[in-house]
């Protein structure tokens, strides 16, 4: 047994070893790429659009923002640069957006830093910042990420870009609904007389069959698309933070539906939007149901984003789902050719997917997954799982003291993608939450293919949380 035991450790710490070398060649050749093909959409974009859009690989430099500034970061020091706009909450702006460190990347801020010396520096924008000190007011320019800037100019001067997606995006008309509607609202499915709320079609195909009589006749059930994804406005000038996230679940459920009290299933990332949702309107939830909640406890000391997006995103080759989300979180471009081989052309995909299973199966899941523009998923991606990082912790509190909710937490024992730990974190910080671990399931099937049982576990809490 000691002889096997050994065994295993040293194949176990072998196939560590591997693993980490490989993915140090393989994404330091994708940090290259990525490289490349920035420049390779600038031209793309200039001969489709007359234009080219900025992205966030032209600047290293931190610009996050409070209370209606910029906070502007440089060698260590920060000041504070005022906008024109108090409706503008850049607080909610990820850094991770544009502080992905790589080795081209540093060689690319060296470079940089190397112009600035000789002054040619033509990608950025200056700004004036003033700090005031004892002997009074020193002035000093900072660099500020033009990406940023550029988007935030349209929204200041209250421009609205064209609502038709970019030439890198799907326009059939299931993608582009939304812009024929005088009025942006999710698109949202209602089904009952009387509370609950999250992707449409997730749960709509997979839970909506399967509620008993009873609770179609007692809830009414909400499933909506969330911005930027499936039936959903996709508009091409927002940033997909978690003000714009909420707005719009509120503009387009609470408050048109007028409701005063509701039931909260939540899923992945979604799991991040309804705990915001239930400490916005700690009155109106009585029962919050989590499924593999992307909660990772920050060490203290450590930066909130940059922590987390290490540990969505690993930049490892294996497990698999580990890499894909890699891919999706670290390079803007190599998501963005992704996004335009499977979501502009995800009516082909849908095609091959019943020719090839000759229609055994239903490609809802494919609806959830690529019916969303590149614009919609990095920003989501970036500004909601990274961007809340250091907010969660508050959140969780705010429920655990504020809220008389139940919380039902569950996770799948084989989910690679967001590890059972983080239902455990969730437990840990909100001690009434009752976490149950579904054997031999993962991100995915914890719903799909339990979809009778699990609708039957819901019915239950519901049941329970109206008598408290």
């Amino acid at each position: 047994m000691a002889v096997m035991g050994k065994t295993k450790s040293v194949l176990t710490l072998t196939g560590r070893v591997i693993n980490e070398a490989v993915s140090f060649i393989v994404f330091s050749l994708l940090d290259l790429f990525d490289f490349l093909l920035c420049y390779v959409y600038k031209l793309a974009d200039f001969f489709m659009e007359a234009e080219w859009k900025p992205c966030y690989c032209s600047s290293g430099k931190e610009a996050i923002t409070s209370s209606g500034k910029i906070l502007v970061s440089e060698q260590g020091k920060s000041k504070i640069v005022c906008l024109s706009s108090s409706k503008l909450q850049l607080e909610e702006i990820s850094d991770t957006l544009y502080t992905r460190p790589s080795l081209v990347s540093e060689v690319s801020n060296l470079t940089v830093t190397e112009l600035k010396r000789l002054k040619v520096t033509d990608r950025t924008i200056n700004v004036q910042s003033c700090e005031k000190i004892k002997n009074g007011t020193v002035r000093s320019t900072f660099t500020v990420n033009s990406t940023i800037v550029e988007m935030l100019q349209g929204k200041i001067g209250k421009q609205q870009l064209h609502p038709i997606p970019r030439w890198s995006d799907c326009d059939c008309k299931l993608c582009i609904s939304w812009t024929s509607s005088c009025k942006e609202t999710l698109f949202v499915r209602a089904e009952g007389p009387k509370g609950n709320s999250q992707n449409k079609a997730f749960w709509t195909e997979t839970l909506f069959p399967n509620f008993s009589s009873a609770a179609k006749s007692t809830y009414r059930l909400f499933a909506i698309d969330l911005l930027g994804f499936g039936r959903s406005p996709k508009p091409t000038d927002s940033l997909y933070t978690l003000r714009e996230h909420l707005d719009m679940i509120e503009q387009s459920v609470l408050e048109p539906y007028k409701i005063k009290s509701l039931h909260i299933v939540a899923h992945s990332l979604g799991c991040i939007l309804a705990l915001a949702l239930a400490v916005k309107h700690p009155g109106c939830v009585k029962s919050l149901t989590l499924l593999a909640p992307p909660y990772y406890p920050v060490p203290k000391g450590t930066q909130a984003t940059q922590y987390v997006m290490r540990r969505v995103a690993p930049r490892r080759v294996w497990p698999l789902i580990s890499f894909g989300a890699s891919l999706a979180c670290w390079y803007e471009h190599i998501s963005r050719t992704i996004c335009l081989l499977i979501c502009k052309n995800h009516r082909l995909w849908e095609f091959l997917t019943k020719l090839v299973t000759r229609n055994r199966i239903r490609t809802f899941l494919l609806e959830g997954f690529f019916l969303h523009t590149h614009n919609a998923a990095w920003h989501t991606l970036h500004n909601i799982i990274c961007g809340t990082a250091s907010k969660l912790d508050a959140y969780m509190d705010a429920v655990r003291d504020h809220l008389k909710c139940d919380v039902a937490v569950f996770h799948g024992q084989d989910d690679e993608l967001i590890p059972v730990e983080c239902s455990h974190n969730v437990k840990a910080r909100i001690p009434r939450a009752r976490v149950k671990v579904i054997e031999k399931k993962d991100h995915i099937t914890i719903v799909v293919g339990r979809q009778k049982s699990f609708a039957r576990e819901l019915e239950e809490i519901w049941r329970n949380s109206s008598r408290n």
